[in-house]
Parts: C-alpha cells; structure tokens; sequence
C-alpha cells in the first residue's frame, strides 16, 4: 500500500506517519511507501526511512505529479492555519482551497483513467462552526449542527468539505471529512493559528517559561490530544462506508473544559510553580476570533466507530509530559517540571 501525507512534514502529519509506519499496514494491508509533501522538510528521522519518500514545495505542484503516480490512500492535512488565513486572504485561498481542488482533480483524472477511486481522509476542523443570526449556535455542536463559519478559515475548511462529498457522490474519490477538534499540547514553537495559545499555557510553563494567555478563564473549547487525533484519522480511513455514517464530515471527539479547568489540571501535574507561570492579558484580535468558536462539541458518529475523547485534561498534559520524556529534547522541553 503506497500513501500520500500531505502536511505530512508538520507535527500531526508526521505523528500520523510515524503511527502508520510502526504499525506497517492499514486496513490490513502492508504499507510499502509513505510519500510526506509539505512546503518544509520532513523530520531528520522520517527522511532516513526507506520506506518514506519526501517531497518539498507547494502542494500545487506535487498535484501535477499525483496524477500520473498510484496511490492508494491519502491523508489530507495540509493546510494554511486559522490567523494566517485572516491576516493573508490569498494565502488562505491558495493554500487550502486551490490545493484541495488540484488534488481532488489529480485523484479524478486517474479514476476516469480507469483507477479504483482512491480513499481521501479530510482533515476539516471545529472552525466550520460559528454563531449567526438565522441560526444560533448550540452551546454543543453536533455532527448534524449546521455550520456557520466565521473566520476565511473555517470557511475554506466547510468548502473542502462539500468538494470531498460531490467528488466522492460522483465517484471519483472515496473521501471522508473529519472535523479536528483543537488539539494540544503541541511541541515545539506557537504557530499561527489563533489557538495556539491552548498549548503555550501548558508547553511554557512546562518548560520553565512564562506564558500570557490572551483570553479570560471562563473561556470553554473542544479539545483534543495529538493521540487521539491521529487514532481518529486513521479510524476514519479504515471503517466502511457504512460505518461512517454517509458523505458530510463527523466531529472527532474532543473534551469540553474552560481554559481555568485546564490550568487547574496543570498545577495539580506540575505544581503551584507551574501553574504562577502563566498570566493573563487579553489580546482583542484573538479573543474576537475564539469567541466565535463553539464551547463545546458531541462525536456521535465518531464514538460508533469507538472513538472517545480523554476523560480529563490531567490525562492530556500526562500524555505531552510522556512524549516529551521518549523524545530527544525532554530536557529542554521540561525544564521547569519536576516529577
């Protein structure tokens, strides 16, 4: 089985290849080859695996390739982040809405060439929900919650959706969209996405490092760790058509807590010192953007396919300590936490 990761150099692409290749094979088959195209190189410890091929630049122009290369599945995480897009129209357009048509296309010139349609998992995201006058949004969205994006980002994702869900209607993919709920703690450097800051005030202090969140404590989001996350996009790609419930996108499951729930989980894990670490100061431009989040999400369908959100936040920062401590860099990465 040869695969396609597009993202696949970024932190859950490369988790998800890393899952994949120690597993060695998906829906019961061996996986042969894992290609990684992103616009950055892929991890030293991927690139040197014989069975990954890495390819760097634009999506777009790995497109061109695809369509005369046999894949049997891909994974589609590739994507401009939720500030980028607000801050960068075309880079938001470019990167999430034209990449996806390039390669939706690339996969259906090859099933009008006569291909078996290949399996396509969308990673879409909680962004495609938001408030709005005709329709309010539930204090709990729900798979079948009518999405109202409020951000270019969480539009481009709901768009993707429905391109997944004609192409695979007309049955030149078989494609399946699963909404990612937050997920943290990440590694590593805060990014651009406006919710960063859910896994700077659990990293940094972590680390020995002051952080600022930029929202109040009363704030409540979905949210996910990197496990599950990737157990949820490979769930997806391997159940049947039957068992995923249709075309539109489901929720991966994600735990609903406030940012005071999640800073009270870090003091009881790392301590009082820990948590002093992190303050406050409201920044205007992101706390616009959260509040037209949803406060908390339901994965009925996800949780038939035997998905299940963690069932506390103590259980993810205990994951990110656990990762951080199998890694190369654990010193570094918790400098400021004691056992």
């Amino acid at each position: 089985m040869r695969l396609l990761i597009t993202g696949g150099a970024g932190f859950i692409g490369a988790r998800l290849a890393r899952t994949l290749l120690a597993r060695g094979q998906l829906n019961g088959q061996a996986i042969t080859q894992i290609i990684l195209a992103d616009q950055f190189p892929a991890p030293a410890d991927l690139a040197a695996d014989p069975r990954v091929l890495v390819k760097t630049g634009p999506l777009l122009d790995h497109c061109k390739d695809l369509a005369h290369e046999a894949v049997d599945g891909v994974f589609h995480l590739a994507s401009a982040v939720s500030g980028e897009c607000e801050a960068d129209f075309e880079l938001g357009l470019r990167s999430n809405l034209d990449s996806t048509r390039a390669l939706l296309d690339a996969l259906r010139s090859r099933t009008e060439g006569g291909a078996k349609p290949t399996r396509l998992v969308f990673s879409s995201s909680v962004a495609v929900f938001g408030p709005d006058d005709a329709y309010p949004m539930p204090e709990i969205v729900a798979d079948d919650t009518l999405p109202t994006p409020q951000t270019s980002y969480g539009a481009q994702k709901h768009i993707c959706e429905h391109l997944v869900a004609d192409y695979t209607r007309k049955g030149y993919i078989d494609g399946r969209s699963a909404r990612l709920m937050t997920v943290t703690v990440r590694p590593g450097k805060p990014n651009g996405a406006a919710s960063s800051f859910f896994s700077g005030i659990i990293r940094e202090p972590l680390a020995g490092e002051p952080s600022v969140c930029p929202v109040s404590p009363d704030v409540s989001h979905p949210v996910t760790s990197p496990r599950a996350t990737v157990d949820g996009l490979i769930t997806v790609f391997e159940c049947s058509r039957e068992a995923y419930g249709g075309r539109t996108a489901l929720n991966l499951p994600g735990l609903n807590v406030t940012v005071q729930q999640m800073l009270d989980a870090l003091e009881r894990v790392g301590g009082p010192e820990v948590r002093a670490r992190v303050t406050f100061e409201r920044n205007d431009t992101i706390a616009g953007i959260v509040a037209r989040w949803p406060k908390g999400s339901s994965a009925v369908r996800a949780n038939k396919l035997g998905l299940h959100a963690e069932k506390t936040f103590d259980d993810i920062i205990r994951q990110y300590i656990a990762d951080c401590q199998a890694g190369p860099n654990a010193a570094q990465a918790l400098k400021g936490y004691k056992a």
